[in-house]
C-alpha cells in the first residue's frame, strides 16, 4: 500500500500547482486556436510563419575543444553564474570528435558572448561522461543534464543525469531506476519541485547490433527541490515505451529524442526512426506506460525527427536529423510550416540539428548547428 499512497501524494501535491502554470502559459487553451485542416506548409497561422532569417549567435567550441553542440536550455532566472535568457548548451564530442565524450557546457548571452559554464567529471556516472541533447535549466538555478558516455568509441555505461549547482559545480548523481541512456528531456518547472520527462535509447540497443529494438522510453521523474540542500527524485514512472532504437554510426544511437509538454499536460515525443510525433496524455500525472503513444503526425517533412519543443501557441516545433529542416505541427496534426536552418554536407542539412528552444517572449527560435559548432538565432 506504500507506493500508492505515494503515487497518490505526489499527485495531489503537484495537480493545482501545475494545472495552474499551463493554464498561465496558455497551454491548456491552445488546442482550440489551432486549424485542423490547416494545409500542410501553409503558414498563415504558423509560429515560424514570419520567421525567414537565420543568424549566428556564438561558436559553442570552449577552450577544451569539445563540439558536436546538442542540448539547448535558456535560463529563466538569475542565479549564481547563471544569467537569465543567456542560453546553455551541451557538447557530446571531445575535440577529437569522439562521440559520447563531450563534457562542457557553454553560456551564450543573447548578444553572442561565450563563456564556459562547467566542464564535468563525474566517477559515480555509470560510463563516465558524454553530454546529450538531455540538458534542462530550473528557477531554482538547478542544472540537470544527461550523459550517454563512450570509451574506444563503444557505449560504456548506461549514464545518468547529472546535476549542476547554480556556478557549474557537479553536485549528485541520478542513475538507475529506468535511467539508461539519457537521449533527451523535457521538464515541467514548478519552483520547488519540477517534472522531468526523459527519454531513454539504451534499453536493448547494444545488443540490436544496428537493428532496431522496441525498447525505448520515456521516464517521468518528480524532482523534490528544497530550499536547502539537494534536489533527489521523489516518484518515478515510465509512461512510454516501445519506441524503436538502434545504434547508428553516424549518430551513435537513434531513438525516442525531443520531449516538449503541450496542451492539457500532453506530452509530445519525435520518434525518430518512425518519422512520426508521438503523444502521450496525462503525461504530468501519469503512473503507468502508454506504450508508444499515439501517432500526431508521421511522414512527409519529417525526416528523423530530433529536438522538439512546444511553441507559445501550442504547435510542436521539431528539427529533422535526415536534413536541415525544422518543421511546425499543429496538435491535430497538420504540418503547417517548413524552414530550412542548415544546407551543408549530403544531403543537405543530414545530422547537422539537435536542440532548441524558443527565445522567451520572442518569436524567434535558438538551435544548435553541429556541423558549424554554433548556436544559431531562427528570427
Amino acid at each position: 500500500m506504500k507506493p500508492i499512497r505515494r503515487s497518490a501524494a505526489v499527485v495531489t501535491t503537484i495537480a493545482a500547482t501545475a494545472a495552474a502554470v499551463l493554464a498561465a502559459s496558455g497551454m491548456l487553451a491552445a488546442s482550440a486556436s489551432a486549424a485542423p485542416n490547416t494545409p500542410a506548409n501553409s503558414s498563415s497561422h504558423a509560429f515560424i510563419g514570419p520567421l525567414h532569417n537565420t543568424k549566428v549567435v556564438a561558436s559553442t567550441i570552449p577552450a577544451n575543444g569539445d563540439v558536436n553542440p546538442y542540448g539547448v536550455a535558456v535560463v529563466p532566472r538569475s542565479t549564481g553564474d547563471l544569467y537569465r535568457g543567456d542560453v546553455l548548451v551541451s557538447n557530446f564530442n571531445n575535440m577529437a570528435n569522439v562521440q559520447g565524450t563531450g563534457t562542457t557546457i557553454v553560456q551564450v548571452s543573447p548578444e553572442g558572448k561565450a563563456k564556459l559554464f562547467a566542464q564535468i567529471s563525474d566517477k559515480a556516472c555509470p560510463g563516465g561522461v558524454g553530454l546529450t541533447t538531455a540538458l534542462v535549466a530550473l528557477r531554482s538555478g538547478w542544472v540537470i543534464v544527461g550523459s550517454l558516455p563512450t570509451k574506444g568509441g563503444n557505449i560504456s555505461g548506461a549514464g545518468c543525469l547529472i546535476v549542476l549547482d547554480r556556478f557549474g559545480h557537479v553536485r549528485e548523481t541520478f542513475r538507475g531506476g529506468g535511467i539508461n541512456g539519457p537521449w533527451d528531456m523535457g521538464s515541467l518547472d514548478l519552483g520547488n519541485q519540477a517534472v522531468l520527462f526523459v527519454t531513454n535509447v539504451l534499453n536493448g540497443t547494444v545488443a540490436g547490433n544496428g537493428h532496431n529494438v522496441f525498447g525505448g522510453t520515456v521516464l517521468r521523474l518528480v524532482i523534490r527541490i528544497p530550499q536547502f540542500g539537494l534536489p533527489f527524485i521523489w516518484f518515478r514512472a515510465t509512461i512510454g515505451s516501445g519506441f524503436p532504437e538502434a545504434l547508428n554510426s553516424s549518430a551513435l544511437v537513434l531513438g525516442p529524442t525531443g520531449a516538449g509538454l503541450g496542451a492539457n499536460g500532453t506530452l509530445y515525443v519525435a520518434d525518430t526512426i518512425t518519422n512520426r510525433i508521438a503523444a502521450i496524455p496525462d503525461a504530468v500525472f501519469r503512473d503507468f506506460s502508454a506504450g508508444a503513444g499515439f501517432t500526431v503526425s508521421r511522414g512527409r517533412a519529417l525526416n528523423n525527427p530530433l529536438g522538439l519543443v512546444v511553441a507559445p501557441n501550442g504547435d510542436i516545433l521539431t528539427v529533422n536529423g535526415g536534413n536541415g529542416n525544422l518543421v511546425e505541427v499543429t496538435p491535430f496534426g497538420a504540418q503547417i510550416a517548413v524552414r530550412r536552418l542548415d544546407s551543408s554536407g549530403s544531403p543537405p542539412g543530414a545530422g547537422a540539428l539537435f536542440g532548441l528552444a524558443v527565445v522567451p517572449n520572442q518569436r524567434a527560435v535558438y538551435f544548435v548547428d553541429d556541423a558549424t559548432n554554433q548556436l544559431d538565432l531562427l528570427h
